[in-house]
């Protein structure tokens, strides 16, 4: 699977990878990956888990939010992480077009958590705009 396969992949898809899913088993991953995976990965992967903490997001939502955090934690993915440079590249396209999903529900207290999160593990100067920019 190519990356313009990735990004077309729909609800349906994604949520196939909530098997995947544990809070320990998410942090664990952002612990052990942050920093090779860089800020954009691991901040749209946070703001996907503190906007699964709301109780109003919507059964479907949640569970297109569960599949594509189950998909990052899986260890075998459709690019390896192992390569430098490309093997995030499935992972945000997953986690972005997860947060498409559940954009009315990442509100700035969502944005706050994330951020606070992200700079403990890369410092106050980070830039989260990439990802900020995609959620309307």
């Amino acid at each position: 699977m190519n990356k313009n396969e990735v990004k077309n992949m729909d609800e349906q898809d994604i949520q196939k990878h909530q098997k995947h899913y544990s809070d320990n088993k998410l942090w664990e991953k952002i612990r052990r990956v942050a920093k090779k995976a860089g800020v954009s990965v691991i901040y749209a992967a946070l703001l996907l888990y503190y906007t699964l903490q709301k109780p109003e997001v919507p059964n479907k939502v949640r569970a297109t939010i569960i599949g594509a955090l189950g998909y990052f934690i899986l260890p075998i993915d459709l690019i390896p992480d192992a390569f430098v440079g490309i093997g995030y590249v499935d992972d945000i396209a997953i986690l972005v077009t997860a947060i498409y999903q559940a954009t009315g529900y990442i509100d700035e207290g969502v944005k706050s958590k994330a951020r606070k999160k992200v700079e403990v593990w890369f410092g106050e100067d980070v830039d989260t705009s990439e990802i900020d920019a995609k959620i309307k």
